[in-house]
């Protein structure tokens, strides 16, 4: 009985087995498009963070996307795009050429267009704004972090995906964009902007006397590829003009790349964790300070709802180190790391493949951090930034033992 059982499970393994091997077609019996449909699905695969993939069966909807008619590269590219929505998380993406470019440009410290960092409100499919770009048609018009993007050119951006969006409102210098705009509870407006070319400056330095005392003043827009030498350069600078205490403005800092996060938080930090990652199996990374830090004189760092991301990953371990003092309005809360991965004809996937945690293991992602001295944001013009008028700024002056 054992030897007959034994051999009706080697017979049904090996027509299991047959069936695969007759039943799944080549890499090379796929046609261009399905393979690049295959592309983007290995690619989630292996890197995706949520191991479930949203509690679906991922091979599944992979052989159920095969079997549909992909006869063009346009076909494949919405397959895919349909493939990824079953994840329902909003960071995973596809990123057809233009788009990719764009990104690519982005990260590199240009932009043109409105100057808006945007992405989908939690726990719905709305497009919100997560910062204006300092000096932007955006900013100047007043549109604020957490404003609704109810429309752009009379188009529903509930028919959009994020990256379409932001197309939309790229485009020639000169050129109008209009974007229907809803700010908390109140009716939505409509906002015409005219595009223009953003050259994105990732650091403002300034050398401040208060009551007798060098501030060093540092306002980091966004964590470009540059942002981290340029932020080390002036460091120095107004280190060696005098400098005996640091304010560092976050505030509507929509992030970037988060390496250069933690290239910064080493150049105030002499030791200890500056950020955890989490993988898909809950293997946990720890990155630290090197022993590389440019200064130890004390540090204040502003931090409102447009402080995002990599600026979290900055200002949680600066907060969780005990090296700094966070003042303003508790932080916008995206904790998830994407990677870029190529694919073929100048595409590419933004996938989410980790969550961060602070060195004290806070979990960032819709919680923000909460500063240690909460002060309302000023209704002030980016050029009132750091001055009398600047409430939050003057509260940063105070943490650093600067009397009035």
């Amino acid at each position: 009985m054992v030897r007959a059982s034994f051999w009706f499970s080697w017979i049904l393994s090996l027509q299991v087995a047959l069936f695969w091997l007759w039943g799944t077609p080549s890499a090379a019996a796929f046609t261009p498009e399905q393979q690049l449909v295959l592309q983007a699905w290995r690619t989630v695969n292996q890197a995706y963070y949520d191991e479930s993939f949203n509690h679906q069966n991922w091979w599944l909807t992979r052989d159920r996307t095969l079997k549909q008619q992909i006869p063009n590269e346009e076909a494949a590219y919405q397959a895919i795009t349909k493939m990824i929505a079953t994840l329902d998380e909003p960071f995973t993406r596809l990123l057809r050429p233009e788009q990719y470019r764009s990104l690519k440009v982005n990260t590199a410290g240009e932009l043109s267009g409105v100057g808006l960092q945007i992405g989908v409100k939690p726990g719905s499919k709305s497009i919100e704004v997560i910062a204006p770009i300092a000096g932007s048609p955006a900013a100047q018009a007043g549109i604020l972090p957490h404003d609704t993007i109810v429309a752009i050119d009379a188009v529903p951006t509930s028919e959009l995906t994020l990256d379409t969006a932001a197309v939309k409102m790229r485009g020639a210098k000169g050129t109008n964009v209009s974007l229907t705009i809803q700010t908390a509870d109140k009716s939505p407006r409509e906002v015409i902007l005219i595009r223009q070319k953003i050259e994105l400056n990732p650091v403002t330095a300034e050398l401040h006397t208060e009551n007798g005392r060098k501030i060093g003043y540092l306002r980091l827009a966004q964590f470009s590829a540059k942002a981290a030498q340029e932020l080390g350069d002036n460091i120095t600078k107004l280190k060696q003009q005098g400098a005996t205490g640091y304010v560092l403005d976050l505030r509507n800092n929509p992030g970037g790349l988060v390496q250069a996060g933690v290239e910064i938080a080493r150049q105030w930090l002499k030791e200890g964790a500056i950020v955890y990652t989490v993988d898909r199996r809950g293997a946990i990374d720890e990155i630290d300070a090197n022993g590389t830090a440019l200064t130890d004189a004390p540090l204040a760092v502003l931090v409102n709802a447009g402080t995002a991301s990599a600026s979290e990953i900055l200002a949680g371990a600066l907060q969780d180190n005990g090296r700094a003092t966070l003042v303003g309005t508790k932080t916008f809360g995206k904790g998830l790391i994407q990677s870029l991965f190529d694919l073929p004809n100048g595409s590419g996937l933004a996938v989410t493949v980790a969550k961060y945690e602070t060195p004290n293991h806070h979990d960032i992602h819709k919680l923000g951090i909460t500063p240690d001295r909460i002060v309302p944001t000023p209704e002030i013009s980016i050029e009132a930034a750091a001055t009398q008028q600047d409430t939050q700024y003057l509260a940063a002056i105070e943490a650093l033992g600067v009397g009035s």
